[in-house]
């Protein structure tokens, strides 16, 4: 009774779950913004919004925020993950390449992480992590195959999207590394304004910050900014720092699911038999990664 929420068994669940359902809700929101501004402007809109919402949290809670070559690497960490891979992989669709491609790209993200994980952050993986993995990959590509159009992919979407999936990976294994004490609030506040600041001279330069205002725009930014960016990019950061980086980004593997079940109420879209097979594949191969993690054992945390 005394324990504090945070040490409570279903906690990391909740948080993995969360994470997972608006990660992949957030594709669609973000195809719904990208029709009323350009990827840079939408950003910058995007951020600037957050960043609002940030400051009487900040002034109200006053959390500790991070000064000296914690500073640097908080600003690092967030040019990363928001400027580098949310600017990649919204120029990618902008530029005409289909979800799919986009989806299937990123979700590479998990095998990269297992890789570096394993090679320069001392972490062990089992056989079964491993195949899961693998298998976790093979139900993504299932699941958007029937989306995949190869001859829409010019050479600076790719390179965008290739950007997209290193600035992730990149940004996600950096903070777990060199902001593992930081206050998230107070490093989202950093975060928010460093990217303002990179991307709002793009919009200025490649896109006339030009928007058609609508409340589509204003939803898909509302549930991008409070959603995404300050919830779910939280849980995923505090996941991070409670478990093995590579279980933890294996959850990506679920995002499409969301995705593609949202897909049918939104836009009509009905999800093919090979894509119901992806989704049973890619649970499978969730599972084997984090089973230990999120489940706990005889009534303990594992």
């Amino acid at each position: 009774m005394t324990r504090r929420l945070g040490e409570t068994p279903w906690f990391d669940a909740a948080l993995a779950w969360y994470f997972v359902t608006v990660w992949g809700s957030g594709f669609l929101a973000t195809k719904i913004g990208l029709q009323h501004a350009a990827p840079f402007t939408f950003l910058t809109l995007r951020f600037a919004f957050g960043l609002v919402c940030l400051i009487p949290i900040v002034l109200l809670m006053q959390p500790r925020f991070p000064a000296g070559r914690e500073l640097g690497h908080v600003v690092v960490a967030g040019l990363l993950m928001h400027a580098v891979h949310l600017g990649g992989s919204h120029y990618t669709q902008y530029l005409g390449v289909s979800a799919g491609i986009t989806a299937l790209i990123l979700s590479a993200q998990p095998l990269i992480t297992a890789l570096i994980a394993a090679r320069w952050m001392g972490e062990t993986l089992a056989a079964r992590q491993w195949a899961g993995v693998v298998v976790g990959l093979a139900g993504v590509a299932l699941i958007v195959w029937h989306k995949v159009d190869v001859h829409e992919a010019s050479a600076a979407s790719l390179i965008a999207v290739t950007v997209s999936l290193a600035g992730v990976t990149a940004g996600t294994l950096y903070q777990r590394v060199f902001c593992p004490l930081v206050d998230l609030r107070s490093a989202a506040a950093v975060q928010f304004a460093v990217t303002i600041a990179a991307l709002a001279p793009l919009a200025w330069a490649f896109e006339d910050l030009r928007v058609d205002w609508s409340w589509a725009l204003a939803g898909s930014i509302l549930f991008l900014v409070i959603g995404a960016s300050l919830l779910a990019v939280s849980a995923l950061h505090t996941l991070m720092r409670r478990g093995q980086a590579t279980r933890v980004t294996s959850l990506l593997y679920l995002t499409p699911i969301f995705a593609v079940a949202l897909e049918l109420p939104m836009f009509g879209v009905v999800p093919s038999a090979l894509s119901i097979a992806g989704i049973a594949v890619t649970c499978l191969g969730v599972a084997l990664v984090t089973v230990r993690t999120f489940l706990p054992a005889r009534g303990t945390p594992s």
